[in-house]
C-alpha cells in the first residue's frame, strides 16, 4: 500500500507533509481532495518537502498527500503527435460550446486515450527485447496515404511536389525500454485499437507475465536508455543560410539563441520549425505571454508542411506553459518536452526540439528554490542552475535505438537575458554546455534585418565535423568560403568605425573592396526574409552556389583591384546588383540562371579590365605625346 503525509507547511507551489511511510525522492504524489499533482523533491526524517504542479489557491494544512509508488512520469504513445499540452503533458483544446475546456482541469493527469490502427510486425512465440518495435500505428479516422519510416526523403528536399499524395507520418510502437525481455505470448491483429487496451501480453524469463499497449508511462526526468551513441557528423538543415553555413548545428546536437526583447527569437524558431529536415518538431513554450503563445498556436494550425502538404502541426508536438500557468509545472515542461522527443528519436526519427526559453524555466527555478529557502548563487539563481542545464543539453544526441535504428534530438534553446545583458547566470552557463550560439542583435533586428544573428558574436563548434558532409555534396570550398565570409565581416567591423569618421571615400581602395565584398555577404547571403516566396528556404545545393559566387565576386573584385579598377566601377555595375538579388529572385532548381550570373560576372570582369586598360593607353599615348611635343620645342 502507497504511504501518505499530512500537510503541515504551504508556501504557492511547495507543501511540506509529515510522512506516515516511505517516500522516494521524485516521486509522483496526489495532494487533497482534488488530487492534485506533486512531487517529492525533498525527503527528510520527519517531513518530505513537495512540489505542487497545480494551482494550489483552497488548500490548507491538514490535507492528505497520497503516494504513488512512482516517478513523476508521463504517458507516451501514439496520441501525442499533433497535440497541445501543458507542461504535464496533459491536453490543451478548447470547445466554443464549452469553454471550461480552454483550461487544464485540477486533479487530471493524463489525456484520453486516442484510437488507432495497429499493424503488427512480430509474431507470437517472438523473443523481444526492450525498446523492440512492436508494429506501426496511424490515425484510424484519417484514410489515405502513409509515410513509412523507412520511406522517409533526402534530407533538405525542400517542398513537396504538389501533384505527388501528401503522405502521413506512419509511428511505431515499441517496447518499453524498461520492459522485462521475453516471449511474445499473444497479439492483436491488424485493425483499430485504443491507446491505453492492451495489445498483446509477454511473458518474462521468470515466468511472470505482463500486457503491453500502444502507450507506456516513462519518468520525465530519467533519459532513455539506447544501445549506443553516434557521432555528429551531419547536419540538421535549417533552410536559413547564416545557420547551415556559418553556424551549423549537427544532427543530434545543440544550440542556444540568446537575444533581447524584440530580436526575434520566436519567430527564427518558428522558422527553423516549418523548414528543417526534421521529421518531428517538439515546442516547449517555457513561462512565455499568454497572447504570443496564442498566436504562435494559431499559426501553427494555419502553416502547411512544404514536405507533405499538410497541416504542419500533424508532425509537431506544441507543449504550452505560459506565464500565468502554476511556475512549478513551468520549470518540469522542460523536462517533459525532451523526454517526448526521446520517445520519438527510440522510433528512428530525426526530432528537434524549440525552447523558448529557458530564462523563464530558470526563472521558476530561482522562485521554487528561494520558497525552500535554499542559499541563493549568481543572480539569485540556486546553485544547481549550472547542472540543471547540462542534464538537459546532455541529452541531445543521435543515436542508436535500442532496436538497431538511428534516430537523433537536436535541442536549440531560446534565452531571454535581462536588458540583452549576455553575461547573466542563463546566458553564461548555457554557453558552456550547447555546440552553438547564435547570438541575437538588437541593432541588426532593430535595421530590419533578419535573421538578426550577429556573425561576429556567434560560433559553431560542429565545423569540422560537418565539413566533410559538405564536401560529399559537392561544396568542397565550403569551409574555406565561410572563413572567407567571416573574416570580412570581422574587417568590416573594424573598418566602419574609420568610415564614420573620414568617410568611405577617403578610405584606400583596398579598404573600399573589403566593405563592398562584406556588403554583399550581408545583403546576398546573410539576409534571408522569412516572408519571401522564393527566399524562405533554401536548399543546400542553393546555398553552395550563392557560396561559389559571392566567392567567385571577392576574387574577382581582389584580381580587378590589382589592375587598376576602383572598387565603385564594381559597384556600381549590374552584375553587382543582380548578385544582391539573387536569393530573391532565383529559385530552387533554377541552375541556369545562376550559371549565367557566373558568366555575367567574368564578362563584367573582361569589360571593366578592357576599359581600364582603353584608358590608361590613352593616357599613355598622351603622355607620350606631351613629350614629344616638348621635344620638339626644344
Amino acid at each position: 500500500m502507497s504511504a501518505r503525509a499530512i500537510a503541515t507547511w504551504l508556501s504557492g507551489p511547495v507543501l511540506r507533509a509529515a510522512p506516515e511511510g516511505a517516500f522516494v525522492l521524485r516521486e509522483a504524489v496526489l495532494v487533497g481532495e482534488q488530487r492534485l499533482l506533486g512531487e517529492v523533491i525533498r525527503v527528510a526524517r520527519d517531513e518530505i518537502t513537495i512540489q505542487v504542479y497545480e494551482d494550489t489557491s483552497g488548500l490548507r494544512l491538514g490535507e492528505v498527500v497520497q503516494g504513488t509508488e512512482r516517478l513523476l512520469s508521463v504517458r507516451l504513445g501514439p496520441g501525442i503527435l499533433g497535440g497541445i499540452f501543458d507542461g504535464l503533458l496533459r491536453p490543451i483544446a478548447f470547445d466554443p460550446n464549452d469553454p471550461e475546456t480552454a483550461w487544464v482541469q485540477p486533479g487530471l493527469h493524463q489525456r484520453a486515450p486516442g484510437r488507432f490502427h495497429f499493424r503488427p510486425s512480430v509474431a507470437v512465440g517472438d523473443r523481444l527485447a526492450p525498446g523492440a518495435v512492436l508494429g506501426e500505428v496511424a490515425p484510424e479516422a484519417e484514410p489515405g496515404p502513409e509515410r513509412d519510416l523507412a520511406e522517409r526523403g533526402p534530407a533538405g528536399s525542400g517542398p513537396a511536389d504538389e501533384a505527388e499524395a501528401a503522405p502521413r507520418l506512419r509511428q511505431r510502437c515499441l517496447l518499453p525500454p524498461d520492459a522485462q525481455p521475453g516471449e511474445l505470448i499473444a497479439l492483436a491483429a491488424a485493425g483499430d485499437v485504443l491507446e491505453d487496451a492492451p495489445i498483446g501480453r509477454m511473458r518474462a524469463a521468470d515466468g511472470s507475465e505482463y500486457a503491453i499497449r500502444l502507450a507506456h508511462p516513462w519518468p520525465v526526468r530519467l533519459p532513455r536508455p539506447v544501445a549506443k551513441r553516434l557521432p555528429a557528423d551531419e547536419p540538421m538543415l535549417t533552410g536559413q543560410r547564416i545557420l547551415d553555413c556559418l553556424f551549423p548545428i549537427a544532427r543530434g546536437g545543440t544550440a542556444s539563441i540568446p537575444g533581447g526583447f524584440g530580436t526575434g527569437k520566436t519567430v527564427l524558431l518558428e522558422t527553423i520549425a516549418k523548414w528543417c529536415d526534421a521529421d518531428v518538431i517538439v515546442y516547449v513554450g517555457c513561462g512565455e505571454r499568454g497572447n504570443e503563445l496564442a498566436g504562435l498556436l494559431a499559426e501553427f494550425l494555419e502553416l502547411e508542411d512544404p514536405r507533405s502538404g499538410r497541416p504542419l502541426l500533424e508532425r509537431t508536438v506544441v507543449i504550452a506553459n505560459t506565464s500565468n500557468m502554476p511556475v512549478a509545472a513551468r520549470e518540469a515542461s522542460i523536462y517533459t518536452g525532451i523526454t517526448v522527443a526521446e520517445y520519438f528519436r527510440d522510433q528512428g526519427l530525426d526530432v528537434a526540439l524549440m525552447a523558448d526559453s529557458t530564462s523563464r524555466w530558470a526563472e521558476a527555478l530561482r522562485e521554487v528554490s528561494g520558497r525552500l529557502g535554499e542559499l541563493p548563487g549568481e543572480g539569485g539563481y540556486p546553485a544547481y542552475l549550472s547542472s540543471r542545464l547540462a542534464d538537459f543539453y546532455e541529452r541531445a544526441a543521435r543515436v542508436e535505438t535500442l532496436a538497431g535504428a538511428q534516430g537523433s534530438v537536436s535541442v536549440m534553446g531560446a534565452v531571454s537575458p535581462p536588458s540583452g545583458d549576455f553575461s547573466e547566470p542563463v546566458t553564461n552557463h548555457t554557453r558552456r554546455y550547447v555546440g552553438g550560439l547564435w547570438a541575437l542583435d538588437v541593432r541588426r533586428a532593430q535595421s530590419r534585418f533578419y535573421p538578426a544573428i550577429d556573425p561576429l558574436s556567434s560560433y559553431s563548434n560542429s565545423v569540422q565535423d560537418l565539413a566533410r558532409w559538405w564536401h560529399r555534396e559537392g561544396c568542397t570550398r565550403w569551409e574555406a568560403l565561410r572563413r572567407r565570409f567571416l573574416t570580412l565581416l570581422e574587417a568590416e567591423a573594424r573598418l566602419e568605425r574609420m568610415a564614420r569618421i573620414i568617410g568611405r571615400d577617403a578610405m584606400p581602395a583596398p579598404q573600399r573592396v573589403t566593405l563592398l565584398a562584406a556588403q554583399l555577404v550581408n545583403e546576398a547571403f546573410l539576409r534571408q526574409s522569412a516572408f519571401s516566396a522564393i527566399d524562405r528556404f533554401a536548399s543546400p545545393q542553393r546555398q553552395a552556389v550563392m557560396m561559389r559566387l559571392i566567392g567567385r565576386f571577392i576574387e574577382e573584385a581582389e584580381g580587378l583591384l590589382e589592375r587598376g579598377v576602383a572598387p565603385e566601377h564594381l559597384a556600381g555595375a549590374p552584375v553587382f546588383r543582380a548578385l544582391i538579388r539573387m536569393g530573391e529572385e532565383i529559385g530552387e532548381g533554377d541552375w541556369e540562371r545562376f550559371s549565367a550570373l557566373d558568366r555575367e560576372l567574368t564578362a563584367t570582369a573582361h569589360r571593366l579590365v578592357e576599359e581600364v586598360e582603353a584608358v590608361q593607353a590613352e593616357q599613355s599615348e598622351q603622355t607620350e605625346g606631351d613629350a614629344n611635343a616638348g621635344q620638339g620645342a626644344a
